[in-house]
């Protein structure tokens, strides 16, 4: 499956230590306690009384998507992105239908869910808020500062990639990256293949890149 990987590994740190961070800083030094590590200043933020962001239960961030939750052991909250800059989308294939990815995203033994999940026929799925944490990629670093995107189909049937869920996966895609600023292209775009350290070869040599990314662009300038 495209996004069975924990939440390890490590890169380039990419997090950030801002106000949120500084109070939580502050406050472990007035009580006298231990000094909490940089690195986990920003996913702390929410644990002080008044500091946790407002959440509702349900609540899209790509509109069009129908929300269903994944378990809570397959991601970790978050306030992305104040405490990690999001710059990356992820692409995976499930390697099974759209109901088994739905599945194994709400079992908690599965320990790994993406955000998205797309359908043949251009559906969208959203399992987890971009704002926290999704262990998709099998990369640490990687999760904390992308959006993974599922597929159903498996890697070498191309006639699982339909020009539905092209368009689909595409306006998805551009919503991410306009909303967050990431740039159109390979470099921020990914495959689940180019995460460092993976062992998954998803979204398979019969994804089309130079199609996917006409779509998003596309996509973009209809949004402007």
């Amino acid at each position: 499956m495209g996004s069975k990987s924990k939440d390890t590994g490590s890169g380039a740190d990419r997090r950030r230590v801002g106000r949120r961070a500084v109070l939580i800083g502050g406050a472990a030094a007035a009580v006298g306690t231990v000094a909490v590590a940089g690195d986990e200043l920003g996913r702390l933020w929410w644990r002080l009384p008044g500091m946790e962001k407002k959440r509702v239960e349900g609540e899209l961030d790509h509109k069009p998507a129908e929300w269903t939750a994944a378990s809570r052991a397959n991601w970790r909250r978050a306030d992305r992105p104040d405490a990690y800059t999001i710059d990356r989308v992820v692409i995976h294939v499930v390697q099974g239908s759209y109901a088994s990815a739905l599945k194994v995203f709400k079992d908690p033994a599965h320990g790994a869910a993406a955000h998205y999940v797309v359908r043949k026929d251009g559906h969208v799925a959203q399992m987890i808020r971009e704002l926290d944490v999704a262990f998709h990629a099998g990369n640490r670093d990687m999760n904390e500062r992308s959006v993974g995107i599922e597929h159903e189909g498996f890697v070498d049937r191309p006639q699982d990639f339909t020009a539905a869920m092209y368009a689909g996966s595409a306006r998805l895609a551009a919503d991410i990256c306009a909303r967050h600023g990431i740039p159109v292209d390979r470099r921020h775009i990914i495959g689940h293949v180019e995460v460092e350290g993976t062992d998954h070869t998803d979204p398979g040599p019969h994804w089309d890149w130079d199609r996917y990314l006409k779509l998003v662009r596309e996509a973009s300038k209809a949004r402007a």
